[in-house]
């Protein structure tokens, strides 16, 4: 493989990118009219216009990023996260051009894809499951009563699909019907497809996810765990490695359960399983995303491996050289995903140009980023600028590392969720690792962002009149006549 083409943009681009290049594998970037001058363009080898600055019209033609591949001579097509990355179509459409998707198959991609036929696909292997319907469902009065059934609290899910869409939590059978319909509605509208199905909620959960690797040779890995509990609209914002909840024999049990997920269908390169913890330390099968992860960077740190390197090796036809027993945790990483969002305003997108935008630096901190000063946060695109990630021996340090990091950063022109990061880090339910996915909605309001952000302003302000104090004092010429002069000078 001497030649990989990215089908994406942005930070995960130049991700891809620097692997392949530190391989000594060309590259070659694809690009909108909207991101003609983007860094992942620049870096590149070779760089393409695919179209318009819509991603319907330019990163998800799939036809024509195909044909830009075969035109240079292209040996691999690298997905990224997020456009086509978990589209079993493109990545047969590419195996079928006689290139290497990297990759799982189109088969495995297409089980994963449906949290049904995934839930079918791990039966066999007795992975725990929250209780509820294994089939699905669109008739409002048959799934109401399954719902009673199963008892109150319940959660309706899109069957196709994620990141929160066509979900909805219902509290008690009056609301049933609405809820019911509004997911329908939402699935049908955001992944054409409106069949749901019913399963129990589970209160105070944690969202564990394993990251596994696998070759073409039958061999299976975990990396571990990843917390991803902090979210917003059913979207995560800070992840962790590893989490502060497992024991080691909880670690074990879910990571032997995350690869036989991975066996189940046949899976290759890197993925990631997804369980819920409960208040009881019980976890469940949730889904699993048959790509690469954006919060990879913090298995990558306290691993040691790089895993985009290893998706190339298994694309490759090589065999894993990494077995269970040489894998160990070294030391907590934290990843914060900064957004062109607006934390007092329910998170809201938050476009526009970044007047100023310096990176912090140092030891333990990591930045993968896609952007520069003067660029324009595009409309047409998820609103991430970076993943902000912090490296430490042990997880306050991280935590410690992560506090600095954000005071460094500085990006004007747009509302980041930096001060929300902020908050995370300096809340105690955080820091004591007693939190679950309603942290948000539990903690976290636009008025403890405000009291904290006049807080912060107010000891600046202190800081910076005692720093001028100081230094008047410096600049103030001495009285050569004064006693003290004197003495110093005799």
């Amino acid at each position: 493989m001497k030649k990989i083409l990215v089908a994406n943009r942005g930070e995960i681009a130049l991700r891809v990118m620097r692997s392949a290049r530190k391989m000594g594998i060309k590259t070659v970037a694809i690009f909108s009219e909207a991101d003609r001058h983007a860094p992942h363009v620049r870096f590149a080898d070779e760089a393409v216009c695919v179209g318009p600055a819509a991603s319907s019209a330019s990163y998800l033609q799939q036809e024509k990023i195909i044909a830009v591949a075969k035109s240079l001579g292209v040996d691999g097509i690298h997905p990224g996260y997020g456009f086509l990355s978990e589209n079993a179509v493109f990545a047969k459409a590419v195996t079928d051009a006689g290139i290497k998707f990297i990759g799982p198959s189109p088969e495995a991609i297409e089980i994963m894809g449906s949290k049904l036929a995934a839930k079918d696909a791990v039966k066999k292997y007795d992975i725990p499951m929250v209780p509820g319907l294994d089939h699905a469902i669109t008739d409002i009065a048959e799934a109401k009563q399954v719902a009673q059934e199963i008892g109150f609290p319940v959660l309706i899910k899109a069957s196709a699909g994620g990141g929160g869409k066509g979900m909805r939590i219902v509290e008690n059978p009056g609301e049933f019907e609405s809820q019911m319909e509004r997911a329908i509605s939402e699935a049908t509208s955001a992944f054409g497809d409106g069949s749901v199905f019913i399963e129990k909620y589970v209160t105070s959960p944690r969202h564990i996810e394993i990251q596994v690797l696998a070759d073409e040779h039958g061999n299976y890995i975990h990396l571990f765990e990843r917390e991803c509990s902090v979210q917003r609209r059913h979207q995560k914002v800070v992840e962790e490695a590893p989490s502060s909840v497992l024991t080691p024999e909880l670690r074990e049990r879910m990571g032997n359960d995350a690869v036989n997920v991975a066996r189940s269908c046949n899976y290759t390169g890197a993925g990631t399983v997804e369980f819920l913890l409960d208040a009881d330390h019980n976890y469940y099968f949730l889904e699993m995303n048959t790509r690469l992860q954006v919060e990879h960077p913090v298995t990558e740190l306290i691993t040691g491996v790089d895993l985009v390197e290893q998706q190339i090796l298994v694309a490759r036809g090589e065999q894993l050289s990494i077995k269970q027993e040489d894998l160990s945790i070294h030391g907590h990483a934290l990843e914060l995903r900064v957004y062109a969002e607006d934390p007092t305003d329910n998170f809201l997108p938050s476009v526009g140009t970044l007047n100023r935008y310096i990176r912090p630096e140092g030891e333990n901190i990591r930045l993968d980023d896609g952007y520069e000063s003067g660029m324009e946060i595009p409309i047409y695109y998820d609103p991430m600028i970076a993943k902000l990630v912090t490296y430490g021996a042990n997880r306050d340090a991280a935590i410690q590392r992560m506090l600095e990091a954000i005071a460094q950063y500085e990006i004007d022109g747009v509302e980041t969720t930096l001060p929300f990061g902020k908050f995370v880090c300096e809340h105690e339910a955080f820091t004591s690792g007693h939190f679950d996915t309603h942290f948000v909605k539990q903690y976290f309001t636009p008025e403890a962002l405000e009291k904290g952000n006049k807080a912060a302003a107010g000891i600046a302000a202190q800081l910076g009149a005692y720093l001028a104090s100081k230094q008047q004092l410096q600049l103030t010429v001495p009285n050569a006549n004064g006693t003290e002069w004197g003495k110093r000078n005799g």
